[in-house]
């Protein structure tokens, strides 16, 4: 038998639902819409690889509801945490089982079966470490699986084999961490563990029905978007888990918001939609009307309103959280999550407690947005170097910069790219993800290294050095890519909502003829020549996934201004073509969805290719009709590698593109005052709409 032979795991049973994750995860490409993906409960997973003395992100197994039934073909030792549920082992597949512990490191000898029961009553995810971790291939710097796209592997099945590292226990399994992640404070692969392995206290205490989870403020809430009132009623509330909760995200059912808005103008019909702009994972948005908290396999980016961010110390209790618990938001100060944090990583590496007694810092006072409205924004509004600027607390772990009114402006794009590339230059120590929306630059950052207050003002400084956006040209290419109108796994889509969603909503049956009325357009062919005459400018990646872009028409009197839905799909196609908005988006991979579908076009993503992502900021896209049957020839030859899309450079210029929109000033105003009549016709009859299902529910 060789060495990897005598190393291997068999895989017996699969269990629900269960990957291999390792710790911090994918980190560096939250940019192109790439998730860090990893243990959804980080703080049983690195207690787990702490038991066994490896490093604390060595690969190991996540298991859902049901756990996996494995035999083991070398001495092995194990450690079992999370959420409780039965733990045995057997000397054979049909040796009689023996229980035992979880929170503790065992001995496994060659040949045994273990096996994990189902989690029952409370909590949702269970974690198996191995002593020296699993090995395997990295796909982008992690072992780690996302599942949904397929990134990195899959979800396990009856007959896998997993393998062990070939390295004494104690030593890393964790692969090189980008520089980004090195600057942002991410441990390194070779830190030993904090402290030595053996028993660690059960935590399976600290898991219920009902959550407290602690939020940072910002960057969206009242007065702008939200009313005092209505914000209240959201952190006051108990919240109940949503039964299509999972690893993208946790979806809450609660109190209807009370918004301060009638819609999200140029972004949308609906209040909650906003130009797209970036999240965090943690962060609470408002998908419509309802809650989501963005879970490790999240968007980087989307068009809804974010009110806050679960603090770190409290982010594992995510991968806990099942349907029907209840869960209430409770906001805290900044500096207060920053010492919850700082006492959550002792507990995680076995250390001595961070304040007396061992108990958590005291909670701050409860502050609500009805006393201090503009509690997340870090400066008020002023003049930067080129146009207004303003700075948010977007949560505990990031700073939002905005630029310019919140409209749809080109030129505060331009004004994203070029901080966005300033402070990739600057190389500030503890900053995180940089991701640019459309009309602004969200910045992660760790608060034990870079205070959000002093990243502001680095940003601040940086701006004012800016160039004018009027004399920056950006080099981009044209992208041409095939579109199916009407391609029949998007009606599909749309057929499975209307049958399983909601049957009532204005944009069902067809999406398309909803973007016709809402833009006051005479027919389909109308709604058709307009998308296919467009030159859509990539303002973001990752909208939604994989590199998926989200667009916008050069020419304004090519936007066709539509609303997403509400609540979301539950599926969508991989790379259906959608308007929200103002916007443009390809899906990415299969999933849920908001925008309104016209079509489907080829992969956006190409596996083999460096980088996997087509698609770059500015580049514009023009879409060329196909049937379905030339698409999809297209789409096999494209995953053969064989096929790519046809491109040209083009440089972007704001100066140029100012000068267009003066020329056609007069069609482009009267375009708008149509589309303008038909919204506000729309709206009306949505609202009332939405009256009639409030008064008869």
């Amino acid at each position: 038998m060789s060495d990897a032979d005598a190393r291997r795991i068999e895989v017996l049973s699969p269990g629900t639902l269960t990957t291999v994750q390792d710790w911090p995860g994918r980190i560096g490409r939250w940019d192109v819409g790439v998730p860090p993906s990893g243990p959804m409960d980080e703080r049983s997973f690195r207690i787990g690889n702490r038991l066994l003395g490896n490093h604390e992100g060595a690969a190991g197994l996540e298991a859902t509801l049901t756990g996996p039934r494995l035999r083991l073909h070398a001495p092995t030792r194990v450690a079992v945490t999370g959420a409780p549920l039965a733990v045995t082992l057997a000397s054979s597949p049909q040796g009689d089982d023996t229980p035992m512990p979880q929170w503790a490191a065992f001995d496994a000898p060659a040949g045994s079966v273990l096996k994990l029961g189902a989690i029952r009553r409370v909590g949702m995810r269970a974690y198996v470490l191995f002593a020296g971790g699993l090995a395997g291939p990295r796909t982008m710097g992690s072992r780690a699986v996302f599942a949904m796209a397929g990134l990195g592997g899959r979800p396990l099945r009856r007959g896998d084999a997993l393998e062990l590292e070939g390295r004494a226990a104690g030593s890393s399994s964790a692969g090189p961490l980008s520089a980004r992640a090195r600057s942002a404070g991410w441990p390194s692969a070779g830190s030993p563990p904090a402290s030595a392995p053996g028993i660690a206290s059960s935590h399976e205490g600290d898991l219920a029905n009902e959550h407290t989870l602690r939020i940072v403020l910002g960057p969206q809430g009242a007065p702008d978007f939200l009313t005092a009132r209505g914000m209240r009623e959201l952190l006051d509330a108990r919240w109940q888990v949503h039964h299509h909760s999972d690893r993208t995200g946790i979806r809450l059912i609660g109190p209807r918001p009370a918004w301060a808005r009638l819609d999200g103008g140029e972004a949308g019909l609906h209040p909650s939609n906003i130009l797209d702009s970036a999240y965090s994972v943690g962060t609470v948005m408002l998908a419509g009307d309802m809650a989501v908290i963005v879970g490790p396999d999240g968007p980087s980016l989307g068009g809804f309103i974010a009110i806050g961010q679960v603090i770190r110390a409290d982010r594992w209790r995510l991968g806990q959280l099942r349907a029907g618990d209840s869960v209430s938001l409770r906001p805290v100060a900044a500096e207060h999550a920053l010492g919850l944090h700082a006492h959550a990583q002792a507990l995680i590496a076995g250390l001595p407690a961070t304040t007396p007694g061992g108990q958590p810092p005291t909670a701050s006072p409860r502050r609500l947005p009805g006393a201090t409205p503009r509690e997340p924004i870090l400066d008020r509004p002023r003049d930067g170097a080129h146009g207004p600027i303003t700075y948010r607390r977007a949560g505990e772990c990031a700073v939002l910069v905005e630029f310019g009114e919140p409209q749809l402006d080109l030129r505060s794009r331009v004004r994203a790219q070029a901080l966005l590339e300033a402070l990739q230059a600057e190389a500030i120590d503890g900053v995180g993800a940089i991701t640019p929306g459309v009309r602004s630059l969200h910045v992660e950052h760790r608060p034990e290294r870079l205070s959000a207050h002093a990243l502001a003002d680095a940003l601040a400084r940086l701006e004012a050095e800016l160039p004018a956006p009027e004399r920056q040209v950006i080099p981009a290419r044209v992208v041409h890519l095939p579109l199916a109108w009407r391609h029949s796994e998007v009606e599909r889509a749309v057929e499975r909502y209307q049958s399983s969603v909601r049957a009532d909503a204005p944009w069902c049956p067809d999406n398309i003829d909803f973007i016709r009325r809402i833009n006051g357009l005479d027919d389909e062919q109308a709604v058709r020549e307009i998308v296919f005459d467009a030159s859509y400018l990539v303002l973001g990646l990752g909208d939604v996934y994989l590199g998926a872009p989200v667009a916008v028409p050069l020419n304004p009197r090519h936007r066709l201004v539509s609303t997403k839905y509400n609540p979301a799909r539950t599926w969508t196609p991989a790379n259906a073509v959608g308007i929200g908005g103002a916007f443009l988006c390809v899906y990415g991979i299969e999933g849920p969805g908001g925008y309104q579908l016209v079509g489907r076009t080829v992969q956006v993503w190409d596996t083999a290719g460096e980088p996997p992502w087509r698609l770059r900021h500015f580049d514009q896209l023009r879409f060329e009709p196909v049937s379905e049957a030339e698409l999809e020839e297209l789409r096999a030859l494209s995953a053969e590698g064989r096929w790519a899309p046809r491109t040209e450079p083009a440089d972007f210029s704001l100066a140029e593109h100012e000068r267009l929109l003066q020329a056609q000033a007069r069609e482009i105003d009267a375009f708008r005052a149509r589309r303008q009549e038909a919204f506000a016709a729309e709206r009306e009859a949505w609202q009332l709409s939405e009256e009639t299902v409030a008064v008869s529910a």
